[in-house]
């Protein structure tokens, strides 16, 4: 005669069951501590907080910055650097970051780094000078270097800030003149300007644009995206001048994107032009009006290759 299951044996069969229904081991791992956190005082009453992605053995979902204990700001993943805002002139603070998985499991706390704000500029109204011969080297498919030259600005330049197309990426102290540019793409094309920053938060225009592409990873074949964009601004219209990428058959299509929106979708009805290609956007909007401006090409199998390196124009009045 077969015996009843023993208590401990129902008990082994429950969990076994659970494991075999999708039960699984609660994450208690929690994620590496942040590196590299840097803070500088951006202006007067500002201090911008940048530091190096964490890792975990899941993911990590975000970060939260801590100005002597107490939580000031709760950012995603995709966000390593934070404006900290309503600062107290010539202050010292002190922040640290710590990431966060999916399971709220919080690291460690970085390493605490202290700045001081500056003295106040309330009548500087005058913004520092453009940075000069912004220059460019890739390093490997992930990380781009960038150096310019000094910015001059009647009060003193704080920070100079990296964009990339029109998004601040990184910041470097008023003292440094190079950064190096890291969470990029393998195989793709980035346009980097840097702008000048002084205490008062004036910004100066944007430098000359460098494009860098980054190395493809392996296996990967050569980039889709067009190369030597231009764009001449004119009275009502832009005129556009490009080389489609080489793809084994004709590109008959390109998307023209304003903005970062899609404004238009260039065909040619016939056989596409030989070497470079030309197109005339007509504008409305008044002078002074700044657009940015890229392109990317529909490839032979029908999907859409990369964008082209991003130019920016400014509507005139002639």
């Amino acid at each position: 005669m077969q015996r009843p299951p023993t208590l401990p044996a129902l008990a082994c069969a429950a969990a076994l069951l659970l494991t075999a229904c999708g039960g699984e081991e609660k994450d208690t791992t929690i994620p590496s501590a942040p590196s590299g956190v840097t803070a500088q005082a951006g202006s007067a009453t500002s201090v911008h907080v940048m530091w190096e992605q964490a890792t975990d053995d899941k993911a990590v979902t975000g970060y939260e910055v801590f100005q002597k204990g107490i939580r000031v700001k709760t950012l995603p993943t995709a966000k390593q650097m934070v404006d900290i805002d309503g600062l107290s002139p010539r202050t010292a603070y002190s922040f640290t970051v710590r990431a966060r998985d999916a399971a709220g499991n919080l690291s460690k706390p970085s390493p605490a780094i202290t700045v001081t704000t500056p003295a106040p500029t309330p009548e500087d109204r005058k913004a520092p000078t453009p940075p000069a011969k912004l220059r460019g080297k890739v390093d490997g498919g992930r990380a781009v270097t960038l150096s310019w030259g000094k910015a001059a600005d009647n009060m003193g330049v704080t920070s100079y800030d990296i964009y990339q197309e029109d998004s601040r990426i990184h910041s470097v102290p008023g003292t440094e003149t190079n950064a190096r540019v890291t969470g990029l793409r393998p195989g793709t094309v980035y346009t980097f300007t840097v702008r000048a920053r002084d205490a008062a938060e004036n910004s100066s225009p944007d430098s000359a644009a460098v494009d860098l592409t980054t190395l493809a990873a392996p296996g990967e074949g050569p980039s889709t995206a067009p190369t030597g964009l231009k764009a001449t601004a004119r009275k009502g219209n832009v005129d556009l001048a490009w080389t489609p990428p080489e793809t084994g058959g004709p590109v008959k299509e390109h998307q023209l994107f304003l903005n970062g929106k899609l404004a238009t979708t260039i065909v040619w009805g016939a056989e596409p032009p030989a070497g470079s290609a030309t197109y005339t956007m007509m504008v409305t909007d008044k002078p002074g009006t700044r657009y940015s401006i890229k392109i990317r090409a529909k490839l032979p199998d029908g999907k859409w290759g990369d964008f082209s390196a991003q130019r920016s124009v400014v509507i005139g009045g002639g």
